[in-house]
């Protein structure tokens, strides 16, 4: 694995372990906007990790949807990555949807989700 691909799922799991620390605070403690920016970031970093793994440039990907979709062109099987209920697929995160638990539940679930996908096709 590239040295620039490793780095990105170093980031990736380290942001998505941020995450869930944040989320399993007690709810008057937990800060839902970090769980979602870190949640955000993980499915970022990974997304970039595995184009760099397979020699896509990301440069030109300036969202999580366009990264996603170049990862669906190089492996069909990231359909079964669902990020449907992840809101904030484009370039800025929208902080007000980072304001109920279910909500900052469904990001953290779908960077998790990428996190077991990719472990589950040994990519990391």
């Amino acid at each position: 694995m590239g040295t620039k691909a490793k780095k990105y799922f170093e980031i990736a799991i380290d942001k998505l372990n941020e995450a869930k620390e944040e989320l399993f605070r007690p709810e008057e403690d937990m800060v839902s906007y970090m769980v979602c920016k870190n949640s955000q970031f993980a499915i970022e970093n990974y997304l970039k990790g595995y184009l760099l793994k397979n020699g896509v440039d990301v440069e030109d990907c300036d969202s999580i949807d366009s990264l996603y979709n170049q990862c669906l062109i190089i492996n069909k099987n990231f359909e079964k990555v669902d990020l449907s209920d992840f809101q904030c697929r484009a370039l800025h995160l929208n902080s007000q949807y980072c304001t109920e638990i279910p909500k900052v539940s469904n990001c953290f679930d779908a960077a998790d989700n990428l996190d077991t996908f990719l472990r589950r096709e040994k990519i990391i």
